[in-house]
């Protein structure tokens, strides 16, 4: 897997997010930011030369329970990726592919790994739907839900936009959102790798042991 690294001047304004509606496209066209890199590299995963702050939400988790995200995931290697469990495609690949390379790790790793799942639909995605859902993946994942405005402030801390959900040309409800996974460090709780959508179970079970340690893959 090719990796590159992002400078940190401009750095939420170069993160390189997309907005996807989970098979369809933004009908503008246009990117949400640009990464500065290689010209024509294709690269899974951007090191952030510095790296993000992990976004100040208090949501509700799938139990109706209210999660302080910096507090419950602090000092714990934490994956923090925004969809919706509406869907049909990323948002579940995605999830899946972390949950086939979560498995793969020794039984003390996996328990020490937070995978959390940020619904940018929070309308129709009530904690029940995303508990539901995500037990499909991953009994452990965490699902948050919650107010929408403050979801897409959250989000928008890390440089990734999210738009309320809408009906398509089809009338069927959308979420368009950035598409990345965000890898935050057990030593200093800071997001220092941001996966795209490309991503595979390979790419996560190469770099999960590392990034539970806190190491650069």
């Amino acid at each position: 897997m090719k990796k590159k690294t992002l400078l940190a001047a401009g750095l939420v304004t170069a993160a390189a997010l997309t907005l996807s509606a989970c098979g369809g496209s933004d009908d503008s066209g246009k990117s949400v930011a640009e990464v500065s890199a290689e010209a024509g590299s294709q690269q899974n995963v951007t090191v952030l030369d510095k790296p993000f702050e992990k976004p100040d939400l208090v949501l509700t988790d799938t139990h109706g329970k209210k999660f302080d995200l910096r507090e419950r995931t602090d000092g714990k290697p934490t994956l923090i990726y925004f969809g919706y469990t509406h869907c049909p495609d990323v948002c579940p690949l995605t999830m899946s592919n972390i949950a086939v390379a979560k498995k793969a790790l020794p039984k003390a790793e996996q328990d020490k790994l937070q995978v959390v799942f940020v619904t940018t639909d929070p309308d129709r995605d009530t904690p029940a739907v995303l508990g539901k859902w995500l037990k499909a993946q991953d009994a452990d994942f965490i699902g948050l839900t919650g107010d929408f405005a403050t979801i897409q402030g959250g989000a928008r801390t890390l440089g990734i936009s999210i738009e309320p959900t809408q009906k398509d040309k089809n009338g069927k409800l959308v979420s368009m959102h950035g598409t990345q996974v965000i890898a935050f460090s057990p030593k200093t709780d800071g997001g220092y790798l941001l996966y795209d959508e490309e991503a595979t179970v390979d790419d996560y079970t190469k770099d999960l042991p590392k990034i539970i340690k806190g190491a650069r893959p």
